[in-house]
């Protein structure tokens, strides 16, 4: 390629014009004159008239930087073009750059350039650099009036109109207009799902001012009907906000009021300041995903985005791989060589030979058709692979059309939690390609952004499945495929599917919802690695081990390529670690067993077990001994209940002694005779102490043994006779090809042997066989991680862990070897240990279950029912049988024994055995009888006298009354208040008080008469005032004596409308003065303890509480606020008898947490 030197353009001389004419005029006569050379290939005759040489003119722009930087563009394209040997005209014809500047960018300077210094050089072609809109218009002028091809490189396309028709100029746009960054942007929001957003313009948003008008226009038209997107608001941060602050505030009152639906907001300004300090603001005010998607309007260098690291999200754009300007150049003179050797082909002399070389001498349009004319329709239907990709000339803008390819990138974080951009997609001659989901991570390729294949297994609660929805999303847990294959097709086509959206393709149970203890660890994993995840379940449900020449299940998955990672309760052994790798454990457990409880029921006699039989021996013979120590205790005592020790008309005997025994050992509340010296009363507190104490202890064990034993299968440990000689019918298994079953048939063969054939697939399998009636295993034994959980969402709670455990282990995520992801996933899962996240996860999914916090003892007790009671009724038969026995004995005693006793003066004192037999051996039916009416005489006799009293008593109440005015007296007082006379003198004429008159006045005012009204119950009401714990039947007996039969319910409404109320009556300390005393000569004792003692104190009480008997609730009559007054309260002493003790002890710092 001949290059000439750059010369500045002059005016015209006359000497140029001439030589000019005269070279035309040679070349006329010689086209005359000279045949053509037919019989050579190449027209030789045109090739010697043009000199082998074809040139294109290169007007350089007036402006001397632009001009600098388009002189050495184009020394680059010529030098690349020798270099490269690009040589794409016919005939071995070279190509002659002619580049001209013109002194001014005025139109005249232009034009006289183009004229004396191009045009003049016989070019076909010119090359112009228009820097401005004006140079734009300049140059298609003199294209279409010179009818030469130009073609116009553009290098800032925003400055510029788009291209109109002109055949003869052609605009080659080094970057995509305004047309094409609106374009990509709609697709951007288009396939994010937006219909409306906000524009926020900082400083320098007037550079893209074409750009939004356009994207305002483009929207209705690109997206019809429900699709379109619409401009919401436009917010100018250049008008109303100029720092930080400002711009805070002025977003916060915006977006404060208009937060509808999700949208997004397109940024737009040249001032990196103002674009920083907006997306500080809408991080600050939570305008982020998901709601507010922000979007930079504007396109951006590679080199830029790295001052931008929020908000997470962010979509920003810019072109990558820009090509230089020598590039542009060097297609543009490619464009023009290929067109001349098409024409070539068909006119080489209109081709070749330019008819346009004087701008005064252009040819009139009847005139034969110009060289320009004639290359100007090749040029658009010319195309190529350039130095800047596809070249194509759009014949309708007559705009060269080359490649520019742009980046869409995306703001996230990184394995190391930092915020990095991400491509996402890419957008190429008007075409947006996204990276889709599915492109799978392979190693070598970074792992942030890639989309990584993850095999799991089903094993609660580390990994649950459960059903998609309807329309195959998953709200709550992640998707996966359960193929039931390990086949790499029908995976790779499935996931093809899923990946376009049609999950619903699939076969009905492949697709699933996956989630679980592993599914949360995964989906951290992926958010702080910053990679996706495509899920499914191992094919053959198996761990995976070493069978049949292969590895199975998910070491097998993972050795064949298909998943890169599995994640699960993926135990990590020896035999696994030598052909994968594992991370660092996250769950660390060992192998237990699980064993089922076994239902006994509870014999008869099983109510006696709690106590040993020599026990029960010496109970029965310890209480015949007491009560007949208390019997001679009693009968010793001068004081005693005896006739010769009060004179007493009760005996305490042998037989009161024995009922008073029995009724303390089993807590009845019969009556019953108490001793009265105080030996016999010392001896009853030490029975009471004794029976307490073995009352307690028996009632302890009593449940457990009556109710029957829910017990487990005794298994010490894996060394157990049981499990290493199971002569006895003992079962037990494992999960086949697990971690557990590799461990027992390295360290125990003999037992894996014996225990094959009772293996289970899974482990809700193996669990399921426990459970069964009767049950198919007697043991399993499995990771005890496992296990617990198992025993933990047992409804019946039947299920226990029993022995130590062993084989120590952990779960870890599987990996290819040498995978590049093992140091970071384990770095990561150390963080999650030490954060505490690990532990969040362990009381998710353990802490949420019914029998969870059960201890797994080796006996529990289970619900009574009646046939755990069947010797308690066994015994209550006995004992009917026995009281029939003893009526008949009590007859036949009567009948027989009796009389022959009484016959004989022997035998016949009994009073220290048997006070009602000693009454029958020496009285007869007539000496009681007439003991029974000697009572009742003495007791009428004594109801007399006590009516007789209260009559005297209701006499002298009636009698004692207050003293009161008559009635005349009363009239007067009202006749003078009616004459308007004042109290005072009212008081003064009738010789009484003025509080006196005051009275009458209101009671005649209240009433309406001086008279004196009926006083009903008010001897009843002073009877209750006096004696508040009087009854209502004593009160109604009472009116009955006064010749008043009154009904309890009129006594009660009369009381309650005096205000007295039957209330329980308050218990109060019964305190006397030697209480008193004793009180405070203890308080005086310990004035100087100090406050450490007192913390050390363990202050303790005891009571006894009656059930049924004379204790019971008392009722008082009394008015409001009155309950605690002495007559209303009943004093209270300890209670020495009772059916139940009770005691309490607490320290001085009180009872803490119950």
């Amino acid at each position: 390629m001949n290059f000439t030197s750059t010369l500045p353009c002059s005016s015209s001389t006359s000497r140029t014009l001439y030589s000019h004419i005269g070279l035309r005029a040679f070349i006329l006569l010689q086209l005359l004159l000279v045949q053509p050379c037919l019989h050579h290939p190449q027209p030789c005759h045109v090739l010697a008239q043009i000199g082998h040489t074809v040139r294109v003119g290169a007007l350089l722009p007036a402006q001397r930087a632009a001009r600098v930087q388009v002189q050495a563009a184009l020394n680059r394209a010529a030098a690349g073009m020798t270099r490269d040997e690009d040589n794409f005209l016919p005939y071995n014809l070279s190509l002659e750059l002619v580049t001209r500047q013109p002194a001014a960018a005025d139109p005249e300077s232009l034009f006289r350039c183009v004229c004396q210094g191009v045009v003049v050089q016989g070019v076909s072609a010119v090359l112009a650099f228009p820097q401005s809109r004006e140079e734009l218009l300049q140059v298609e002028f003199m294209a279409s009036f010179l009818e030469i091809p130009f073609i116009s490189v553009i290098e800032q396309p925003a400055r510029f109109p788009p291209g109109t028709p002109n055949r003869f100029h052609l605009q080659m746009v080094k970057g995509v207009p305004e047309s094409g960054l609106s374009n990509l942007l709609l697709t951007v929001l288009k396939r994010s799902g937006w219909r409306e957003g906000t524009v926020v313009l900082c400083r320098g948003w007037e550079e893209a001012r074409g750009l939004l008008e356009l994207l305002n226009d483009q929207t209705d038209v690109s997206w019809g009907g429900s699709n379109s997107w619409h401009l919401r608001a436009l917010l100018n941060l250049t008008q109303s906000a100029h720092d930080d602050t400002q711009i805070h505030d002025f977003l916060s009152r915006h977006f404060k009021h208009n937060t509808p639906a999700p949208a997004s907001v397109l940024l737009f300004g040249a001032d990196p300041q103002c674009a920083a300090a907006v997306l500080h603001s809408a991080q600050d005010l939570g305008l982020t995903l998901p709601m507010v998607h922000w979007v930079l309007g504007q396109p951006l260098s590679p080199d830029a985005l790295h001052a931008i690291g929020l908000p997470l999200g962010l979509l920003a754009y810019g072109e990558v791989e820009q090509k230089p300007l020598d590039f542009y150049i060097r297609d543009a003179l490619q464009l023009v060589s290929r067109a001349i050797t098409k024409a070539t082909m068909i006119r080489p002399d209109l081709a070749l030979i330019q008819t346009m070389v004087n701008c005064d001498d252009k040819p009139s349009k009847q005139e034969e058709m110009s060289s320009g004319q004639y290359l100007s329709s090749f040029l658009p239907n010319t195309s190529f692979m350039g130095l800047t990709g596809p070249v194509e000339v759009d014949q309708n803008r007559s705009v060269v059309l080359t490649s520019q390819r742009f980046h869409i990138w995306s703001l996230r974080r990184d394995a190391l939690g930092q915020p990095t951009w991400v491509t996402v997609g890419s957008w190429e001659g008007g075409i947006c390609r996204w990276r889709t989901k599915g492109g799978r991570w392979r190693p070598g390729m970074p792992v942030v952004g890639s989309r990584v294949r993850v095999v799991t297994l089903v094993e609660h609660p580390f990994v649950f499945t459960r059903d998609v929805d309807e329309d195959s999303s998953c709200p709550a847990g992640q998707f996966c495929l359960d193929a039931g294959t390990n086949n790499t097709e029908t995976l790779e086509r499935y996931f093809r599917e899923v990946g376009r959206g049609n999950a619903s393709v699939l076969p009905k149970d492949a697709a699933k919802c996956c989630y679980g203890y592993c599914v949360d660890l995964l989906e951290k994993l992926s958010e702080d690695l910053g990679f996706e995840f495509d899920l499914y379940i191992v094919g053959d449900g198996k761990y995976g081990a070493w069978k049949g020449g292969r590895w199975t299940g998910l070491v097998g998955d993972l050795l064949n390529g298909l998943a890169d990672m599995a994640v699960t309760s993926f135990s990590i052994n020896s035999a696994r670690s030598q052909v994968i790798d594992f991370t660092s454990p996250f769950f660390s457990t060992s192998l237990g067993i699980l064993v089922r409880s076994k239902d006994t029921a509870a014999p008869i006699g099983a109510f006696m077990w709690p106590l040993h039989w020599s026990m029960w021996v010496g109970i029965f013979v310890a209480l015949h001994i007491t009560a007949l120590f208390l019997t001679l205790y009693e009968w010793k005592s001068p004081f005693g209940m005896t006739p010769h020790g009060r004179n007493r008309m009760r005996v305490f005997s042998y037989s009161s002694a024995l009922n008073l025994c029995y009724a303390i050992l089993f807590g009845r509340t019969v009556s019953s005779k108490t001793p009265k010296c105080w030996t016999g009363r010392f001896l009853m507190n030490l029975w009471a102490i004794f029976c307490l104490l073995v009352l307690s202890s028996y009632t302890a064990n009593l449940a457990a043994v009556m109710v029957g034993e829910k017990t487990f299968e005794e298994v010490t440990g894996i060394h157990d006779a049981k499990l290493h000689h199971p002569s006895r019918g003992f079962r037990f298994g494992t999960v086949r090809e697990s971690s557990a079953e590799d461990y027992m048939k390295k360290s125990f063969p003999e037992m894996h042997e014996y225990m094959r054939r009772f293996n289970e697939p899974t482990t809700p399998d193996g669990v399921a066989t426990l459970k069964t009636d009767p049950p198919h295993l007697d043991a399993f034994i499995m990771d005890k991680a496992l296990l617990d959980y198992e025993v933990s969402i047992d409804a019946d709670c039947k299920l226990a862990t029993v022995g130590k455990p062993f084989a120590i282990e952990g779960y870890g995520v599987g990996l290819p070897q040498n995978s590049p992801l093992t140091s970071n996933m384990s770095e990561f899962i150390s963080r999650y240990k030490s954060d505490g996240y690990m532990d969040l996860l362990h009381d998710k999914w353990y802490k949420m279950v019914p029998c969870g916090n059960r201890g797994f003892a080796v006996t529990e007790t289970l619900q009574m029912g009646i046939s755990h009671f069947s010797g308690l009724f066994v015994l209550l038969c006995v004992g009917v049988a026995g009281a029939l026995l003893t009526l008949a004995g009590e007859h036949g005693f009567f009948r027989l024994v009796l009389p022959h006793i009484r016959r004989r003066q022997n035998f016949k004192y009994w009073l220290h055995t048997s006070q009602k037999i000693h009454r029958a051996l020496n009285m007869t039916y007539e000496d009681v009888k007439k003991q029974r009416a000697d009572r009742e005489k003495r007791c009428v006799l004594f109801c007399e006298d006590l009516r007789a009293m209260v009559r005297v008593y209701w006499s002298l109440s009636n009698i004692i009354k207050a003293k009161e005015h008559t009635r005349e007296v009363r009239d007067k007082v009202v006749e003078k208040f009616k004459s308007a006379l004042s109290y005072t003198k009212i008081s003064q004429d009738l010789n009484i008080s003025r509080s006196t008159v005051q009275s009458i006045i209101w009671k005649w005012k209240e009433y309406s008469t001086t008279a004196n009204l009926p006083r009903h119950g008010r001897a009843l009401v002073r009877n209750v005032t006096k004696c508040p714990k009087i009854t209502l039947e004593e009160l109604r007996r009472t009116a009955a004596e006064l010749g008043e039969s009154v009904h309890g319910t009129t006594i009660s409404r009369t009381l309650h409308k005096s205000g007295l109320h039957g209330r329980v009556a308050r218990r109060k300390p019964l305190l006397k003065g030697g209480h008193k005393k004793s009180r405070l000569k203890f308080s005086i004792s310990h004035m100087e303890d100090t406050a450490t003692m007192w913390k050390r104190v363990l202050w303790s009480d005891e009571t006894k509480i009656e059930l049924f008997g004379p204790n019971a609730k008392r009722y008082v009559w009394h008015t409001p606020n009155t309950a605690h007054r002495p007559e209303c309260t009943i004093p209270s002493v300890k209670y020495g008898g009772g059916a139940s003790c009770y005691g309490a002890a607490f320290p001085q710092r009180g009872l803490g947490r119950l």
